[in-house]
């Protein structure tokens, strides 16, 4: 690569999942350049649902309490008709889904960001890259200087310029035409915390912010222009009168939008140094609430194996196991959310009585409902292991507790592994390894089964096992199913 290298790595992209990577990497010491073609903070609001297990990410970063407070935290889902996934009793500390507006998420991300040092670059338009085996070349729009990097994460969205210039196939197919999406106020709002409901007019879905504002998400099947044609108020009025019998008093909105929603994922998550989060890597619809939070999650994962790398405390190599750990993750969300949009629009009131009873027997059965939560919420999302590895390996780490009430999640070493185990175990490894080590209060083992755990900056488990294991193998810097 010609010229100076300037920066370790170049985030394209501003919203969440570029705010979280470039905070966490320059947490971790490296010389972040955020580029981002807006020129002003986002007020966006497509985004309103916050999952648990993204809520266990921020809470590992200092920020869930402070997201928290500024929304709703509801304990279930209705996901059509009557049917309905409870967050109840979800292993969390968060067992709900959190409503709030996107730009909630990014301001939190964006004061963190700043603060670690990462250079955000606002009307930073990239045009095009090259790279080669040194690093990555990219050029910006108009007279700014092009941004030399050693490696460059494309942030930039469903229709990614990072994406394009790798010239990646994004496979897939248009969802919903025409979906409508608003914030305005009510005078009649809907007793239900969350309204769905879909027949034969159409489809609506009304989730209250808790501070006067409401979402709604609507599509009308007899009308579905181009996303170009700008949203009225009277149009969605019209629509929530034949399908909810009211329109609700709604009044004053301060965003509408049209969209149409498709179901994408990008080919391969890496080429040489460029890598893709977010949407830029996959796109689907917005049932079950999963696209934002499954961006971040891919931040979470993408950070410290980029980190480790940079530092050499790692072999490039180790980032082959993001798109291995995260790709199926990803098809996964597009799959789960593109069924429940289809089930959720059915017209016939026949298909529609069936379709309730269906789920309501299956997500009665307890273990079907609470496996149905775990996956929505992203808790029970884990990574593949090796084969004859623990059961633990590539699971989300409980969240435990020591003797002075420090939780584990919010202890983990964002660059390195943290060591979970009783007293005198953390002993016998600790002293050797170098390991963060976190005791849990109860003395017993911290999984049933076990003496030891190693725990990834991610939360993920990367080695369990009995006492008097060597972990000189388990130690090495690389994703569980490596």
């Amino acid at each position: 690569m010609g010229g100076r290298e300037v920066v370790d790595v170049a985030v394209v992209g501003a919203g969440p999942t570029g705010l979280l990577l470039a905070g966490d990497l320059a947490r971790a010491g490296a010389r972040v350049a955020l580029l981002e073609k807006r020129t002003e903070e986002s007020n966006l609001t497509r985004a309103f649902a916050v999952h648990a297990r993204t809520l266990e990410h921020l809470d590992a970063r200092g920020l869930a309490d402070a997201l928290v407070a500024t929304g709703n935290a509801v304990d279930g889902l209705r996901l059509f008709g009557s049917v309905s996934v409870s967050f109840a009793t979800l292993p969390s500390r968060f067992p709900f889904l959190l409503v709030t507006p996107q730009y909630h998420v990014e301001r939190l991300l964006l004061a963190r960001a700043v603060d670690a040092g990462v250079d955000l670059r606002r009307g930073a338009r990239v045009v095009s890259l090259a790279q080669d085996e040194d690093g990555v070349r990219l050029d910006l729009e108009s007279t700014r200087s092009p941004v030399r990097a050693r490696y460059v994460v494309g942030t930039d969205g469903h229709h990614s310029t990072v994406r394009s210039q790798l010239g990646l196939d994004f496979p897939g197919r248009s969802v919903v035409r025409s979906l409508m999406l608003a914030d305005v106020r009510m005078t009649q709002p809907p007793g239900e915390l969350l309204t769905v409901v879909g027949n034969r007019e159409g489809f609506c879905f009304v989730v209250p912010y808790g501070d006067g504002w409401y979402r709604l998400i609507a599509r009308d099947p007899r009308r579905e222009p181009s996303e170009d044609v700008p949203v009225s108020l009277d149009e969605l009025r019209d629509l929530t009168r034949r399908v909810l019998g009211t329109d609700l008093g709604m009044h004053s909105p301060r965003w509408m939008s049209r969209f149409h929603s498709d179901e994408r994922q990008v080919t391969s998550y890496r080429v040489g140094r460029v890598l893709l989060a977010g949407d830029a890597a996959h796109v689907h619809s917005p049932a079950g609430g999963m696209g934002m939070n499954t961006g971040l999650q891919d931040a979470a994962n993408l950070g410290w194996k980029l980190a480790a790398v940079l530092d050499g405390r790692a072999e490039e190599s180790l980032l082959d196991t993001y798109e291995a750990e995260r790709k199926p993750i990803g098809a996964s969300a597009v799959r789960t959310s593109g069924a429940l949009i289809r089930v959720a629009m059915l017209r016939s009131r026949l298909a529609r009585g069936a379709r309730d009873l269906a789920f309501r027997r299956a997500l009665g059965l307890a273990p079907v409902g609470a496996r149905a939560a775990l996956r929505i919420s992203g808790i029970g999302l884990r990574y593949p292991a090796p084969p004859g590895q623990h059961d633990l390996v590539g699971s989300r780490a409980p969240d435990l507790t020591d003797r002075d009430g420090r939780r584990l999640h919010q202890s983990l070493d964002p660059a390195g592994f943290t060591l979970v185990a009783p007293g005198p175990v953390l002993a016998r490894y600790a002293s050797a390894a170098g390991l963060s080590t976190f005791a849990p209060a109860a003395p017993t083992p911290p999984v049933p089964g076990t003496a030891a755990m190693l725990v990834r900056p991610d939360g993920h488990v990367a080695w369990a096992g009995p006492a008097g294991q060597p972990l000189d193998d388990a130690l090495r810097p690389r994703g569980a199913g490596s």
